[in-house]
């Protein structure tokens, strides 16, 4: 068959895309098959270790994003091979133009060198609840490139890992419950704190308690208030809920008592 002047032999055409077909069905199968077996060995993996379930999310996300690009470099290798186009060419002009890119791609080789480490020393994993680069939230997913930390607002923020130079990371260890209370002056303090402390005696049995809670005491004392402080540990992210239930349960017992929140 010719068109425009050019021999076109529809059976080579043919069986090209028949080729391209089934590397393209191979790829969109094996693709999945790989990322469920990385989690798979990974889960076997880690099964007997203390490893905490955010450390093992942080590794599948990242050695499937690894394997993703592999393959696709694969595909695309293959892809040309089918054509019948040389890739050696191809690679080799790409990594000329790649040394060129390099020069101005210091940003990117800082956020894949950071990732690295961030990855290698544990300052991230998933779940984790941290204030980084001027957000605070909850890590997504980190990679080699960027960080994902979800806001309390529900905001997706994809961080550039450069720019994670100190990390406040809230969930290694015990948490701190603090709440605050404040009095009026006509009020009977020393009569208040008894009150908390029978309240702190309640929620020593509480096993969300780690230490605690005690009531320490005056915090503060300005010209309309004074403020009484409870403090205790907990297990970590249960710090929230621990507090507005001490809040709750105050309230409930300074009104049995007939003692006035500020």
């Amino acid at each position: 068959m010719e068109v425009l002047g050019i021999e076109i032999d529809l059976a080579v055409i043919m069986q090209i895309i028949i080729k391209l077909a089934l590397l393209t069905i191979v790829f969109l199968i094996i693709t999945p098959i790989g990322k469920k077996l990385i989690q798979k060995t990974i889960q076997k993996t880690v099964q007997g270790k203390k490893t905490s379930p955010g450390r093992m999310k942080t590794l599948e996300k990242l050695l499937a994003n690894v394997f993703s690009y592999v393959m696709i470099f694969i595909y695309i290798v293959m892809f040309f091979a089918t054509l019948g186009i040389e890739i050696g060419p191809i690679i080799a002009g790409a990594g000329v133009v790649g040394l060129a890119v390099a020069f101005g791609a210091q940003g990117l080789v800082s956020d894949v060198v950071t990732g690295f480490f961030m990855i290698l020393e544990q300052q991230l994993e998933i779940d984790d609840y941290v204030t980084t680069a001027g957000y605070e939230g909850i890590v997504e997913e980190i990679g080699l490139r960027t960080t994902k930390i979800r806001s309390f607002d529900g905001t997706l923020n994809y961080v550039p890992n450069r720019y994670i130079e100190a990390v406040s990371n809230h969930t290694r260890g015990n948490m701190q419950a603090l709440v605050d209370i404040p009095i009026s002056y006509e009020d009977n303090m020393d009569e208040a704190i008894t009150v908390l402390e029978k309240v702190c005696a309640e929620f020593q049995q509480d096993e969300r308690f780690v230490v605690g809670p005690n009531a320490v005491g005056v915090q503060s004392i300005d010209s309309a208030e004074v403020v009484l402080r409870v403090v205790g540990q907990t297990e970590n992210g249960l710090q929230w809920v621990c507090e507005r239930d001490m809040r709750k349960r105050i309230k409930q017992a300074f009104d049995q008592a007939e003692i006035k929140k500020s």
